[in-house]
């Protein structure tokens, strides 16, 4: 039997599910984007995340890269592929930045290098927020 999921923090804020598996990381994330207005979602990981995102639209997905059995990367290819969840942003989260710029950003939104500073982080989820607000705007424009 599956677990449900759920948001924490704050009802009218965007919907941030957060997959780390890391404890203590996932926890001070959930923390901080708390703080921020955020609604967050939190996972030590999934091998579907398209599904899951279906199940929880979120708003924006921030993950790390190297994950159990799987890595961010591949998640995030399956998400940008998916019809119903290309426009989700994605943030992805990795120590390892010289093998993430060696092997492509797998179409992520943004790629944040471990350790950052809470603030960057912010900075760069709204900044990806915002863009992603933009984009419904100029195809409406378009069409």
């Amino acid at each position: 039997m599956e677990m449900p999921y759920t948001y924490k923090g704050a009802p009218a804020g965007k919907k941030i599910l957060v997959i780390e598996d890391n404890e203590d990381l996932r926890d001070m994330l959930t923390d901080v984007l708390i703080t921020y207005d955020f609604q967050v979602c939190t996972l030590e990981y999934t091998d579907d995340l398209e599904r899951l995102a279906l199940e929880l639209q979120p708003d924006l997905v921030l993950m790390d890269y190297m994950l159990p059995g799987i890595n961010g990367g591949d998640l995030c290819g399956q998400l940008k592929r998916g019809e119903k969840t290309s426009h989700i942003p994605v943030v992805l989260l990795s120590a390892y930045d010289k093998v993430i710029v060696s092997l492509g950003t797998y179409s992520s939104d943004a790629f944040v290098s471990k350790p950052f500073e809470m603030t960057s982080l912010i900075a760069t989820v709204q900044s990806c927020l915002k863009a992603a607000e933009r984009v419904p705007e100029l195809e409406s424009v378009q069409h």
